[in-house]
């Protein structure tokens, strides 16, 4: 090389350069030389006894000596190459490049290099000028990648205004030119946070973008990487590759090639656009969760887990997606595994995918789904973010499809209700409770559940939570505050546990147990909630208990009556119709005139002509995982929101509250007289006939029925 240089002398050296150049070369080689002679003498001094430890300390010496050198050379050449980059000449720029790539291999002479600005300049400018062949460009390019390995060398690689050259450079018809630009830029995307912003400017995302579909894999794995350095915790980013089409290429890849480390990246990159809203349906459109599929059985863990936290954030958007049979089976044997993190999304994916879909529901029953939820919420422990999804995916199944009822005898019959019951306890947190409370009140709509959730102590354990949440209410009430606990409202407790027992005490050794707790009174008080949802169960329960004339005598004593006169004029058309019924049957020792004013009451409220309203029916929206985060704190779930309770500041859905003229507790109010000569003589003998009371029960017992999953987000379908 210095040969080389020496014939080009006349045109840009010295004299000066010409001989520290020289000097530099020779002590290199001279110390060489001595090194080797070292190494001969000491191998031939070694003893047979000391000859490994010898060589060894040889070795280490070696290495030290090797660096200080490389290093020393570095200081004396660096100047002089900074000259020569800057030459218009094409053989001493090659020369030049040679030798400036040969000392940037070496980790002793490449951080010297990188404190030159001036020397990483002249790299940059050469590597973008266009007045040089293409193998000038790639050698330059080449040392620059070198450069980029330290942190010194990708700052000065940004301040020299490098990056939009090596973004320009991802266009080359030249391979190995697009290796060295892509593999910089891969570098500054990992170690140099700011070069983010200037690769975006620059139009880094499209062009990382357009070469997913490269013939060379390994450039389309560097592709992907970068564009998921770039997209993470970043929205803006997504949003550009959804513009540049980016989801459908990442799923094609997924699809088409069998490359590990592609696969991987391009699980890691599907996995940060699963959580953008705008790139989720574009993904599914595209095929994702099919393409994803495909690869449930792979050998490499690490790029399954990558696909399931994906499925998991996409699966919201994939309910209605047929044919997903196969997809289901493969969830329910991935239950079975021994790894905590393929549980949780197998578990959370499963629970979306049973939201409303009715076909799923089934197929996941036929397919010993139940069985196998059952078996992961047993062996999950405190792992709420196995438990809660699970559960959820069980309330699902159990829940207004063919096979509901068989999936309600099922989870008796693989011993879930003890296992259920047991998740009411601490630690559990309140998602999960809220979730099994769900769960009980679907499987309570099976008379043959009431007798196992008795004796597991279901019915103790619901009042007591119950109670619980009306402490926690009463005490935020006083401080001002709102009872929202872990994401969830307390009153969606007090409906959830309310909602149970009112299924519950349709079986008369239940009915008992709450009588005997004397929790009538407790009962009576929810009427003044002013959450329709809540009002429903109360009274609904207030039916079941009124069967008893005991449970009846004291709801009377504790002023049940005001309230639910009251509620007679509700919109909710089963809040009116329960009120009727139980006062039906408060009314059963009263005197004759006082039972045809409230017949009067429960024809308005049976027959009336105007439009009844009810609460919509609307599904939550759960939010979805950081970018990727394997880690998921205390829950799968990342925030939670419901969709029944309405009260001030956390109403879903318009109509879910309304102010109602408050009564207070013991008042009594009389039934309106002035009714009785509105309805004929005709209409008041029919409403005296005990055959209309029986059918206002029948109502309330069809409305409570099927108002399930009307707009109480304690037990319908639920996105996770």
């Amino acid at each position: 090389c210095l040969n080389a240089l020496e014939r080009q002398r006349p045109l840009f050296w010295g004299d000066g350069a010409r001989a520290r150049m020289a000097e530099a070369v020779r002590t290199r080689t001279g110390t060489s030389d001595k090194n080797r002679g070292k190494s001969q003498t000491r191998s031939h001094g070694a003893g047979a006894g000391g000859g490994a430890e010898s060589m060894s300390t040889f070795g280490h010496s070696r290495d030290a000596t090797g660096s200080q050198d490389d290093s020393d050379l570095a200081v004396r050449m660096v100047p002089e190459l900074t000259q020569l980059l800057a030459s218009t000449n094409s053989s001493t720029l090659s020369q030049a490049l040679d030798m400036a790539r040969k000392l940037s291999r070496t980790d002793a002479s490449r951080p010297i290099m990188c404190d030159s600005p001036v020397l990483v300049a002249n790299l940059m400018k050469l590597a973008g000028s266009s007045d040089v062949d293409v193998e000038l460009v790639t050698k330059s390019l080449a040392v620059v990648y070198n450069v980029s390995k330290e942190d010194q060398g990708l700052v000065h690689i940004r301040q020299c205004h490098g990056i939009q050259t090596l973004v320009r450079h991802l266009s080359s018809n030249t391979e190995m030119l697009m290796f060295h630009a892509i593999s910089t830029l891969h570098n500054l995307l990992q170690n140099l946070e700011p070069s983010k912003a200037d690769i975006r400017l620059a139009g880094g995302v499209q062009r990382f973008v357009s070469l997913l579909h490269h013939a060379n894999v390994k450039l389309v794995c560097m592709a992907v990487d970068c564009l998921y350095l770039i997209c993470y915790s970043h929205p803006e980013s997504k949003l550009l590759v959804l513009s540049a089409n980016g989801p459908v290429e990442v799923v094609r890849i997924l699809r088409m090639h069998t490359y590990e480390k592609l696969l991987w990246a391009g699980s890691r990159l599907a996995k940060v656009l699963s959580v953008c809203p705008s790139n989720k349906p574009a993904l599914v459109d595209a095929g994702a969760m099919q393409a994803f599929a495909i690869h449930l059985q792979h050998k490499s863990q690490r790029f399954v887990q990558n696909l399931l936290w994906a499925m998991r954030n996409l699966s919201d958007q994939a309910t209605n997606l047929p044919g997903m049979g196969d997809l289901l089976k493969s969830l329910i044997d991935l239950l079975a595994s021994e790894d905590a993190t393929t549980v949780t999304c197998a578990a959370g994916v499963l629970s979306n995918l049973t939201c409303n879909n009715e076909q799923n529901k089934v197929t996941v029953c036929r397919e010993g789904g139940i069985e196998a939820l059952i078996r992961t919420c047993a062996q999950a422990g405190d792992h709420d973010d196995i438990t809660e999804p699970a559960v959820c995916a069980l309330r699902h199944l159990t829940n207004r499809h063919l096979e509901a009822e068989v999936a309600q005898n099922a989870v008796r019959h693989h011993h879930g209700i003890r296992v259920l019951v047991r998740l009411l306890d601490p630690p559990s947190k309140w998602p999960l409770i809220k979730a099994v409370l769900g769960l009980l009140r679907n499987l309570a709509l099976c008379p043959a559940n009431h007798t196992a959730v008795r004796e597991c102590g279901g019915v103790h354990r619901l009042v007591e939570l119950l109670i619980a949440a009306r402490k926690d209410i009463d005490a935020c009430n006083a401080r001002g505050t709102s009872a929202f606990v872990d994401g969830v409202h307390m009153e969606e407790i007090v409906e959830g546990t309310t909602g149970a027992l009112h299924i519950l005490a349709r079986d008369v050794q239940n009915r008992t147990i709450l009588q005997n707790l004397q929790c009538v009174p407790i009962f009576v008080q929810l009427l003044y909630f002013d959450v329709e949802n809540i009002q429903r169960v109360a009274a609904g329960l207030m039916y079941e208990l009124s069967q008893s004339r005991e449970s009846a005598m004291v709801m009377e004593k504790a002023g049940a009556t005001a309230p639910l006169t009251e509620l007679l004029h509700s919109r909710n058309e089963a809040v009116a119709t329960y009120s009727a019924a139980v006062l039906f049957k408060l009314s059963e020792d009263k005197p004759s005139d006082y039972k045809k004013r409230l017949s009067v009451e429960l024809s308005n409220s049976l027959f009336r002509t105007e439009a009844h309203w009810s609460a919509p029916s609307d599904v939550a929206n759960f939010a979805d995982l950081g970018d990727g985060m394997s880690s998921v704190g205390g829950s799968v779930i990342s925030s939670r929101a419901g969709t029944s309770i309405a009260s001030s500041g956390y109403g879903y859905g318009s109509g879910m509250r309304r102010p109602q003229k408050r009564v207070q507790a013991h008042q009594q109010v009389p039934i309106a007289e002035s009714t009785l000569e509105e309805i004929s003589p005709d209409m008041l003998e029919l409403l005296d006939d005990p055959a209309l009371v029986e059918a206002a029960m029948l109502q309330a017992s069809r409305l409570g029925t099927e108002s399930e999953g009307m707009g109480s987000s304690t037990w319908q379908d639920t996105d996770l």
